[in-house]
Formats: C-alpha cells, structure tokens, sequence
C-alpha cells in the first residue's frame, strides 16, 4: 500500500536528518539547545517520555509530524473522531519505527549496541530487546484504533495493524541496509574529504 510506503519514507528521512544533526550522540546532547529536568514543565515531559529530559530541541521536533498528520484536513479531509484515532494511532508507531530505525543505522549504534546500558536515555526499563516506550506506544496505538470499534466502525483497527505489519517488515528491509549506509557515512566522512575551509574562502 503506497500510503504506508510514504510513512516509512517519512520515517526513515526524519531518523537520517537526526543521524546527521546528532550523530553519536542522541537524545540532542550535544546540541545548541536547552536541556531540563527540574522545573515542572520538564517533569511533565519526563512522565511522558519514560524519565527522559526536556529540551528545546525535542519541544520543537516531536509536533512536526503531528502537523504533518493532520495536512489532509487543510486539502478538504472532513474530520472525525475515527479519523483522529486512526491519526494519532499512526502517529504512535511512526514514532516508534523513526526512533528505532536512527538506532539501526546509525554507525554509533547499530542492532548489537541496541540494548539497555548502551542507551541512556532509553535506561529507565526494556522489555526483550526493546525500552518500554516501544511497547508503551504500539500498546496505545492499537487502544486508539480499537476505540472507533465501540461504536461499530472496526475498518480504523483493521487498518492500523495492516500499517503495523508494514511497518515492521519495511523496518527490516532497512536493517538489511545498514551496513551500506554505514559505510556510506564513514565515506562521506573520511580524512580530508570536508571542503568547509573552501567555502569560508571563496
């Protein structure tokens, strides 16, 4: 189905311009930006981020495919109730596949460094081989597009696990990449090959 292909086409942009912006070192930590785990705004993220700081950065990244989302309201998508479901159902596992793939491709990661104790932000609890924001948001995407079932609608759930299976499986088609890609950003990156000293002089 094209529309699940361009969501993990959206999904995999966004975990490779975080690759880029981030590198190594995730969760925006050596961004320019702030970063809060005091005042009350920031511990109301952290309950909702499973105990991860605040910052700037993540403030300003985690609306934009909300927004994105919810585009077809703006071409004339009537709305309702099963149609915000099923978003924010969607929404929930883009989340996850984005967080998960930055993980799988970048070379600072990778499958094999992908674990509790290598991860600090994601430290707070794993279940398998995956931190319980995984399961927390697969868990509450299904709840979300169960929810138009109530009143006799099931197409949204029957849908949304459609999207889930696509999901995954275009996930490992993506690990099959990695090393690839890996090498590919090792290339970009090799000894003498940046020319920024040759803009800064023209």
């Amino acid at each position: 189905m094209i529309w699940i292909l361009l969501l993990f086409a959206y999904a995999l942009l966004f975990a490779l311009v975080e690759i880029e912006i981030e590198g190594a070192d995730g969760w925006a930590e050596k961004l320019p930006t702030w970063y809060r785990v005091t005042p009350w705004y920031a511990q109301l993220m952290s309950v909702v981020l499973s105990g991860k700081p605040a910052t700037g950065y993540h403030l300003m990244m985690f609306p934009i495919p909300i927004v994105s989302f919810h585009l077809g309201l703006a071409f004339g998508l009537p709305w309702s109730w099963a149609l915000e479901a099923r978003l924010f159902a969607a929404y929930l596992v883009f989340n996850v596949i984005w967080d998960f793939i930055w993980f799988l491709l970048n070379p600072a990661y990778g499958w094999q460094r992908f674990r509790k104790g290598a991860v600090w932000w994601h430290n707070k609890r794993w279940v398998g081989r995956f931190p319980i924001d995984y399961w927390n948001g697969f868990g509450l995407s299904f709840v979300l597009a169960a929810l138009p079932g109530l009143g006799g609608d099931w197409s949204v759930l029957s849908r949304h696990t459609a999207y889930v299976i696509g999901m995954v499986i275009l996930t490992a088609v993506a690990a099959a990449f990695a090393p690839a890609y890996q090498r590919w950003y090792a290339h970009m990156r090799r000894a003498g090959s940046d020319e920024r000293e040759l803009v800064k002089k023209e």
